[in-house]
């Protein structure tokens, strides 16, 4: 196996390997990156060239997709008839217009969004999402779960970044509120510590939420019984409250936004789910 890309997400990657028994090549373009794995009993390759024709499966795990094409589209011919994994961070639509180059190329190719820090991998909580050749995935799957659960999306290439854009939307955006709510408190003396040990169990309460959200969105229906009401969910309070304390309001106002174009189109009784539909239609 080569790895080309030592940041702290390749070398956990390629750690991962070579803890598992993989003779695993590993490159990066700066020099030094790859001493600790060479240490480890890793191969370390001169080039990007060199670490290409040292194996048959190429991992890749470079900086963005511009590097991705920096690095291989010099090497298309040393690349065609490998596999190529490629871990980058990418658009759903950079990575299905990879896939197409690779198979322009003779390259069997697989993408992977990589829904964990790099001190997770090969922990039971590191979720790696794939798409692109399921021979790839099947091929590979002993090798990939070595790195974290492994989950296949199918064909498209574009849909394990997809998936993992959307759920980093969703890390963020909570991210942002746990972080609004700690600069509330925080003129009243109370440390982002002692807030975080609130907010903990209650945001994870409250992610008991999403599934009752889902089936109300899947429905189609936000009329249905149990919801909270747009109305009741206007954030004024909030946002007053935020103000009064002397901090930004624009995460809250983020939100509030989105509830009050559905109220002001008349649906103000329906649910909260049907935010949903402010997302859908921008502006």
């Amino acid at each position: 196996m080569s790895v080309l890309g030592l940041g702290a997400m390749g070398s956990a990657l390629a750690g991962a390997l070579v803890k598992g028994g993989y003779a695993t090549t590993v490159w990066n373009r700066s020099a030094g990156k790859a001493d600790d794995l060479v240490a480890q009993g890793a191969e370390a390759a001169a080039t990007a060239g060199d670490a290409v024709r040292a194996s048959q499966l190429v991992i890749a795990c470079l900086l963005d997709h511009a590097s991705v094409h920096e690095v291989f589209d010099p090497l298309s011919d040393e690349l065609a008839g490998r596999t190529l994994i490629n871990v980058t961070t990418t658009s759903p639509e950079q990575s299905r217009e990879f896939a197409a180059w690779a198979a322009g190329a003779g390259v069997a190719y697989l993408d992977g969004g990589i829904m964990a820090v790099p001190h997770m991998i090969g922990q039971p909580e590191s979720s790696i999402l794939y798409s692109g050749s399921a021979d790839v995935f099947e091929r590979y799957k002993p090798l990939l779960d070595l790195w974290g659960t492994s989950s296949y999306f199918g064909e498209d290439a574009g849909l394990a970044s997809l998936y993992d854009l959307a759920l980093l939307a969703g890390m963020y955006v909570m991210f942002a509120g746990f972080l609004h709510g700690a600069a509330m408190v925080a003129p009243a003396g109370v440390t982002a510590g002692e807030f975080a040990a609130r907010a903990t169990p209650w945001l994870t309460a409250m992610t008991g939420a999403f599934q009752g959200l889902a089936a109300v969105v899947d429905g189609g229906d936000y009329t249905v019984g149990g919801q909270q009401s747009l109305e009741f969910s206007h954030l004024g309070d909030l946002l007053a409250a935020s103000s009064d304390q002397g901090i930004g309001t624009e995460v809250v106002a983020m939100v509030q936004r989105l509830i009050q174009r559905q109220i002001d189109a008349g649906h103000g009784e329906e649910g909260f789910a049907r935010i949903i539909e402010s997302i859908r239609q921008p502006g």
